[in-house]
């Protein structure tokens, strides 16, 4: 056989691969199913918190400031999940943490830490942690907490009074709690998170949502002394120990400007890890949780998935550290939820709870309130597992063989850059748009790594990936999401 007959094997074999796919294309069910869990007709559940408990079981906190406990619910017998109510009386608990015998709930005014001592099965000692910071009444001041770090301490982020501003201490800061309660500063310059939590290493990650200095809602990197982008809470630098904490007053954004220009030129600042594009991928970021399952979840082992209210969908984040800053792709992850997506957490067996509301903010979704878990079934999707930066291109690793006409072909791909103003409006159009040329494209002798080599990538912007010709080599697949976001703000030394 020579080579041209080859090629024409290869080509026919693509094309009935095709055809049978047109038949029966792969779908999100056949990787991933999302269950609704039955909510009792009585329970107005607009769920703020998630945590598993010693016994197994689910702990939801409420917008209204209920715990409820949720027993089977990792069962796999359909509606066999009860409910019973375990503290009531508590003001809008959005974080939820076990630890050392006590369930840690983050409220509005403070930590509190509570147990049920008589066994009864509802909560009867309650426990003030920290109250450290301020509210004022206004709607908007959420608290959203973290489980513990490796350090012990749970962090929280506050929301600004409003939008613009923050009228009681540390309104727009984010703040780490001890376990003894002492409560340090950590980081000003946040709006108005919709969720906060850990990656595999125990690194603080919030969302923020779109608005004012935030052009587009994002996945954000906590670190101590950092400036988060938006000054409205600058004033309470002056706070007794707050200097000694976080150091100096930071100076203020340009309005106007880009986030990598005011990252040059602030030595505070630290810009979102990942953008996350406005009405595309969603448009309310909120809860946060790490792939710890070890591969009990499918394949993407420490990557964060990423709720979004609105749209009510988890999306998938792969993040890099590039010269000491974290960045990376947002990827479409899984969609169908019964309402908006709040709290999101791994359970024990690797499945992924999510608490949804609509409260607030519509959602697409469709119910006022909704509980759901999600669960792998053992069959890997053909995804992009990884998007990695190179000094003149991508890196793209999949989670299967990838056919290498498709993967080698340059009309598989197209890609566009775009950036949001930093400024003190509310949000952004997406700006400074351009369309940088994929020249070349080399499948790995992996047969699973794609390496893109492309002129004219912009730091500062996110590089919109569509990956729609490439198909995966035994089944001739298309990839089940063929878009990908990747956020740059450094490239690799060369």
């Amino acid at each position: 056989m020579n080579f041209r007959q080859l090629i024409s094997l290869n080509l026919q074999a693509l094309l009935l691969a095709s055809i049978c796919f047109a038949k029966n294309p792969p779908k999100q069910e056949d990787y991933y199913k999302v269950i609704p869990i039955p909510v009792p007709e009585e329970i107005v559940l607009e769920a703020g918190g998630l945590d598993f408990m010693p016994d197994g079981k689910l702990a939801v906190s409420t917008r209204r400031g209920d715990i409820f406990m949720v027993s089977n619910a990792l069962d796999d017998e359909a509606n066999n999940e009860t409910f019973s109510l375990w503290a009531r009386g508590l003001h809008e608990v959005l974080g939820l943490a076990y630890t050392d015998g006590w369930l840690y709930a983050t409220q509005r005014p403070e930590i509190t830490r509570i147990k049920d001592t008589d066994k009864d099965g509802r909560a009867d000692l309650f426990e003030t942690v920290s109250d450290g910071w301020g509210i004022s009444g206004d709607y908007h001041e959420y608290a959203f907490g973290s489980k513990f770090d490796p350090d012990g301490n749970m962090w929280v982020v506050l929301c600004l009074t409003g939008s613009f501003s923050s009228k009681v201490p540390y309104r727009g800061w984010c703040v780490r709690v001890s376990k003894d309660g002492k409560m340090i500063p950590t980081a000003s310059g946040i709006r108005s998170p919709g969720g906060i939590g850990l990656n595999a290493k125990g690194e603080a990650f919030y969302c923020d949502n779109q608005g004012p200095w935030n052009g587009t809602s994002s996945l954000k990197h906590l670190t101590p002394g950092s400036f988060q982008g938006h000054p409205g809470g600058f004033n309470w630098f002056d706070l007794d120990g707050v200097k000694d904490a976080i150091g100096p007053t930071h100076e203020k954004p340009k309005d106007g400007s880009r986030f990598h220009e005011e990252m040059d030129r602030l030595p505070y600042y630290r810009p979102p890890a990942i953008l996350l594009p406005h009405g595309i991928v969603g448009n309310s970021a909120s809860g946060i949780a790490p792939d710890t399952s070890n591969g009990e979840f499918g394949p993407f082992e420490e990557q964060l998935f990423v709720a979004d209210q609105t749209h009510s969908v988890v999306n998938r984040c792969f993040l890099e550290k590039v010269n000491g800053y974290y960045q990376g792709a947002c990827f479409p992850f899984v969609k169908g939820f019964g309402s908006g997506n709040v709290p999101i957490v791994q359970a024990p067996d690797g499945s992924l709870f999510s608490g949804g509301t609509d409260r607030g903010w519509g959602a697409r979704g469709g119910k006022r309130y909704a509980l759901d878990r999600v669960v792998w079934t053992g069959k890997t999707p053909f995804e992009i597992l990884e998007m990695r930066i190179l000094t003149d291109g991508f890196e793209l690793e999949f989670t299967k063989p990838v056919d290498k006409n498709s993967a080698e072909s340059l009309d598989s791909y197209s890609m566009k850059t775009y950036t949001y103003i930093f400024q003190g409006k509310y949000g952004s159009p997406r700006v400074d748009d351009s369309t940088p040329t994929i020249q070349n494209a080399k499948l790995a002798k992996d047969g699973k790594t794609v390496r893109l080599f492309i002129d004219g990538m912009k730091r500062g912007h996110v590089h919109e990936l569509n990956s729609e010709g490439v198909r995966s080599k035994k089944e001739g697949h298309p990839l089940l999401h063929d878009m990908a976001y990747y956020t740059v703000w450094h490239f690799p030394k060369s």
